[in-house]
């Protein structure tokens, strides 16, 4: 087992980052017989999960283990450093892509990729609540970050083009994500089905708005727009597509100059 916590000279990464990367041993022994960075890992997740990402600390997940809390720091540094490493064991590897075996094009793979990583995120929601403080360094944050890069061969871009397209995918999904979530939740604690939460504010706003000082969303109301049921996963599909076409405008014209 190492001592050594901090960042390593070599490559910047706490140690137990260095350890998902196989680029130094993990600690297979602490003060608590079975301890194990996986076991403090998995337990963090499993609190996430069930209560939020506001219930994980050192001393819950120690608890959790039944062990001490100092007895943590001897594989995991500080609660940042965990949330990487929950953050990485709930991304997992990304699945393959069909549409790079079958050679579909670089649309179609990446609105996979887009797809694939939105249900991890709509699975795992409390990931969203971890706030980015760097850039992917994780394995699987790096592999998917490789998939999308390859999604977009053959497209034209230059590697600059190709990183901003991923953020601006990437983007899209995650603020989704949150976004769906966060109504989702807000839909449940009503108690009452989504349909009846968008009719009732609908109401509302019928109430409110002056056609007068409000034409736009007068006309929106009048149209009953509001309280018709979408199809499943409707705005990430529509959305997802819209951003894909600006995506293709560019490729189209990187191909004319």
């Amino acid at each position: 087992m190492t001592e050594e916590k901090g960042p390593s000279r070599g490559t910047g990464l706490p140690a137990s980052i260095e350890a998902a990367w196989g680029l130094r041993e993990r600690p297979v022994k602490g003060p608590k017989p079975g301890l194990s960075l996986t076991r403090i890992v998995d337990a963090a997740v499993a609190v996430a999960a069930s209560e939020g990402l506001g219930a994980v600390s050192m001393g819950r997940v120690a608890k959790e283990l039944g062990a001490s809390t100092m007895s943590l720091y001897r594989y995991v540094s500080a609660k940042g450093e965990l949330y990487v490493l929950m953050q990485e064991a709930a991304m997992g590897p990304p699945p393959p892509l069909p549409a790079l075996e079958n050679g579909a094009g670089w649309r179609e793979a990446l609105a996979q990729w887009a797809w694939a990583q939105r249900r991890v995120f709509h699975c795992n929601l409390w990931m969203l609540r971890i706030p980015i403080s760097g850039p992917p360094a994780s394995p699987n944050f790096v592999a998917w970050w490789e998939q999308g890069l390859r999604a977009l061969e053959g497209a034209g871009l230059s590697a600059g083009e190709e990183v901003s397209v991923i953020l601006l995918v990437s983007g899209f999904v995650r603020n989704e994500a949150l976004l769906m979530g966060d109504l989702a939740a807000a839909v449940e604690a009503r108690g009452v089905p989504a349909q009846e939460v968008m009719a009732e504010y609908a109401r509302t706003l019928d109430r409110l708005v002056d056609p007068v000082r409000h034409p736009s969303l007068s006309r929106l109301l009048k149209s009953e727009v509001m309280g018709a049921p979408d199809e499943p996963d409707h705005e990430f599909r529509f959305g997802l597509e819209r951003v894909l076409d600006g995506v293709e405008a560019l490729v189209e014209g990187r191909a004319r100059d």
